[in-house]
This record gives structure tokens, sequence and C-alpha cells, in this order.
């Protein structure tokens, strides 16, 4: 991953004066590289001596509760404290790590447009930012933003810096966005990165252990539901989508997280070459997409779903009802077939 010096000089300038007031953001519906990303970014700019908040719009998954530190992670929805809103009008420095929108943090956008005027740095790993930044680090050949951070590191202070705690982090992301270590830029520097992670003590198997395999019962309930009673195959079977309403959610007492990597699933039947997952929101309905191979879904996102994110992983919304989105999907899936776009 080559990135520019000129950028890092400029992040080094922009953070010499000590005790700054900082935060860093991620984006709504937080994943494990969102978190990872924040926290070991976050243990870098308090051992420089500066002030860190890390804010996020919502909830994190409950999978994700054990990591060290994530506690202190300010919750905006949630805050009836103004922690966040204080935080972001007293930053002198605002980061924006793994998202490339500022419409990504949803209402937590409307403090950054009128609550602040802190320089901002960006940190993501998601094509086409959209947003002007006075600096950014915008790579999508990197496989997460954790790896990216890691990079970081390593080229402004060396891997000396990396405590045990922020390995863990580090790892978390990096393991959690590359599913497992199945896609996405699994690139030799990559794995000698985690190589450097496992040197300074984190233990694969638990960090494995904790964040796989600790959903709940409602969860693992869910997930047979959701495969054997709405998974559908179009496109002669090209092509998969599972949808889930608000009322079949609370029926295995949903929590956040729990549909985390349902949309991969229909992925391991042989001929699908792309799949969707339909979430239902009060408001809109949420939409996942992963694909192989040369099948472009952050193309497909862009183009029928307002959305974007990676060639394999991206998503958008829908603010139909179910039964129009579906129908939506399936009209745009056999016109981006017929482009060519499943191959």
């Amino acid at each position: 991953m080559n990135i520019s010096q000129d950028r890092i000089d400029a992040l080094r300038a922009l953070l010499v004066r000590p005790s700054q007031q900082i935060v860093i953001l991620s984006h709504t519906n937080p994943d494990g590289d969102a978190i990872g990303s924040s926290l070991a970014w976050s243990d870098v700019l308090t051992s420089m001596g500066h002030r860190v908040t890390c804010i996020v719009p919502n909830k994190y998954p409950y999978f994700l509760d054990w990591m060290p530190g994530i506690a202190d992670v300010v919750i905006h929805r949630t805050d009836t404290e103004g922690r966040a809103s204080r935080a972001i009008a007293g930053a002198d420095i605002i980061f924006c790590l793994d998202f490339n929108a500022i419409s990504r943090l949803e209402n937590l956008s409307q403090e950054l447009a009128s609550n602040t005027t802190a320089r901002r740095v960006l940190i993501d790993h998601h094509l086409s930012p959209v947003e002007e930044f006075d600096i950014a680090f915008s790579h999508p050949e990197s496989s997460s933003t954790c790896f990216l951070v890691y990079t970081l590191i390593e080229r402004m202070f060396g891997t000396d810096a990396i405590t045990l705690k922020m390995a863990e982090e580090l790892y978390v992301g990096m393991m959690t966005d590359t599913g497992n270590f199945a896609f996405s830029f699994l690139t030799p520097e990559l794995f000698r990165a985690v190589a450097v992670l496992v040197e300074k003590g984190i233990h694969i198997p638990t960090l494995h252990n904790n964040v796989y395999n600790a959903y709940t019962e409602g969860r693992a309930r869910l997930f047979g539901y959701a495969i054997n009673r709405k998974m559908e195959l179009i496109e002669d079977g090209t092509v998969a989508y599972m949808s889930l309403k608000e009322n079949e959610m609370r029926r295995f007492q949903f929590q956040q997280g729990d549909s985390e990597g349902f949309v991969n699933y229909a992925l391991t039947i042989k001929k699908v070459k792309m799949s969707a997952m339909f979430l239902a929101h009060r408001k809109f309905i949420r939409i996942s997409l992963r694909s192989r191979g040369d099948v472009d879904v952050n193309l497909f996102a862009r183009k029928y779903f307002d959305g974007g994110g990676h060639k394999n992983a991206a998503g958008g919304k829908s603010f139909l009802t179910m039964e129009e989105t579906i129908a939506h999907y399936i009209r745009s899936v056999r016109e981006f077939a017929e482009q060519g776009g499943l191959g």
C-alpha cells in the first residue's frame, strides 16, 4: 500500500501541538473494523498527550462488548448527557474512520455541519470519498481500515508503539473485514502485519471465539429461519436474496448485530454469484450486498440503490415497502445481468 509521505508529514504537523482535543468518528452500525480502528487510533493519539473522544452514531454489536476500552465510546443516539455535542464543538481535529461520506453518520452528521470548525482527517478504505477533508488517507486497496491504521502507525512511530491492547483491536478489524482472511485484498503486507500482532501477544483463537462464537440463541434461531424460510434464488440460481421485517426480527429477540454475516451465507452455494439482505428499520430498509469474482456490487448499489462500498461488498437503502424494494431488486438484477454484470 503506497501511502504518500507528504500526507504523513502533513499529519505529523497537525498533531505536533500537544494536548489537543480530538474526536474520532465512525459510521452508523459500527462493525469490528470501525470499532477496532477507532480504539487503536485513539490509543496512539492518547499516548501523544492528546485528549480523545470516540463517537459512533448508534450501538455497536453486542459481540464486541468485550473489547478493551469500548465502554468509553460515546453512542450518539443514547447520549443524554450531550458528551458527543460538547466534544465535537470543542474539537481541534476530527478523524473520520471507516466511512467516506458524512451521510453515513445519519443524525450525527448535523453536528458536523453546524457545530465545529475543526480540521478533518479521513482514514478509510472505501471507494470514492464524497466530502472534502484537510488530509485524506483514502486507500480502497487496503483490506480494512484497521490495516490502514496499522500501516500509518508503522510508518509514523514504528511497530514498537503497538501495545497488546492495540494489537487486539487492530486484529479484530483485519479479521472481520476480510471474512476471517477469506477475501478482500489478502496481500503479503497484510499477513506480515498479522505476524507483528502475534508477536505482540495476541491469542488468535480467543479473539476469533470472542467475535464469532458469542451470539445469542435468538440469533441462531433467526439465522435458521432466514435461510429456511426467507432465502430466494433468481436468475437461474445465480443470485440470492433474503429479507427480514421488524415483526420477524422481534420474534427472535433481535439485537444490533444479529444479522451480521447472513448475506454471505448464500455465497456458499456453488452457483450463487451475488447475494442481498434486506433488513427493515422503522423508516427505511437497509440493504447489504455481497458477490464473488468479477461481479461488482459497488456498481450495482450505486446504480440501483443510491449506495456503494467495495467491489464484492456494498450496501444501500430503500424508502419503499419491503415488497416494492424486492420487486425493484429483481428488476434491477435482470437489467444488470442483461448488461453483462453477472458475467
